[in-house]
């Protein structure tokens, strides 16, 4: 049902676009007949604005991964550098829940450690929304903020790094084996804010998959069995992505490419001082708006980078 609903959009987008396209000629060529330089205008902002609709239809057409229909899991950890980082990661949760809401995504907090001062340790994230993985999976990776730090008495110009890992949210037609002696599962408290949300017991749960090292935590439930259900999906779902990583290195070395799949590789950076500028480092995509970006405007940088995954421009 996901994928025939999936394909009954993607048919409405184009049948729309379609439609689009024959109404602005239309009035173009009306407007060049009776001389009308201002219908003329519109019609043609018109079409540069379907240009850009048609390119996403077409991109969203080509998500055609195994995992690129999926849900999503975002997790985001904070770098080195105490309360800058932190605060930067927050930034960074801030961005991505605004971009999947002004999708119409869903979004849900599993997991949150808090800074001490400020900010987040470490969150992760699910959104859930058609091609919800496709379109977030190339913002894995290191993400570099410049800034003039709020919390530096002293006005002084900051370096902080947070890293974003995304993937996909598998149901159980992907069949990824996991075996109980290779886990470790421990349960601690919930932290919270205050008031209600505290919970009294050792509801949360971290899982840790001892042959590759990989620890997912859930605490966004109440129930302990619930915790521990959301952190087996999010382990498998991080096995399954390890596993599509390693299929996409392999291919990418009998192509003769480096392969710079990892969390270590620095993907974007964010400058608010001395000057204003978001540069991604895979495409070479700037913005000069960088408070448009940490507001969810990212959708370029998603373009261009699935673009150039897809071997287009």
């Amino acid at each position: 049902m996901r994928e025939r609903s999936a394909l009954d959009a993607q048919v409405v987008a184009v049948r729309g676009i379609e439609n689009a396209l024959a109404e602005h000629q239309g009035m173009a060529e009306m407007a060049e007949a009776e001389g009308d330089a201002d219908l003329l205008a519109e019609s043609e902002d018109a079409l540069i604005a379907l240009q850009a609709t048609a390119r996403r239809a077409q991109l969203a057409a080509m998500l055609s991964g195994e995992a690129d229909g999926c849900d999503a899991y975002l997790n985001i950890n904070a770098g080195a550098g105490g309360t800058e980082a932190q605060d930067w990661a927050a930034m960074l949760a801030r961005m991505y829940t605004r971009w999947a809401e002004a999708r119409g995504h869903a979004v849900a907090l599993l997991e949150e450690s808090p800074g001490e001062e400020a900010g987040i340790k470490s969150c992760t994230l699910r959104l859930s929304g058609p091609q919800a993985y496709g379109w977030i999976k190339t913002e894995t990776g290191v993400h570099r903020l410049v800034r003039i730090s709020p919390f530096d008495a002293a006005g002084k110009r900051h370096t902080s790094f947070a890293s974003v890992g995304a993937t996909p949210v598998i149901d159980d037609s992907i069949e990824v084996c996991v075996e109980d002696k290779d886990l470790r599962i421990d349960t601690y408290r919930s932290q919270g804010a205050g008031g209600q949300h505290v919970n009294t017991t050792d509801s949360a749960v971290r899982i840790t998959h001892i042959p590759t090292g990989i620890a997912v935590a859930c605490q966004s439930e109440r129930s302990q069995h619930q915790n521990r259900a959301n952190a087996m999906a999010m382990l498998r779902a991080r096995l399954y992505e390890a596993e599509l990583q390693r299929r996409e290195e392999a291919a990418a070395q009998e192509r003769g490419e480096k392969s710079e799949i990892g969390w270590g590789h620095q993907i974007r950076s964010y400058v608010l001082a001395p000057y204003q500028m978001v540069k991604d480092l895979r495409t070479g995509v700037e913005r000069t708006d960088p408070s448009a970006v940490l507001d969810g405007d990212i959708d370029a940088f998603l373009m261009a980078a699935l673009a150039a995954r897809a071997g287009g421009a």
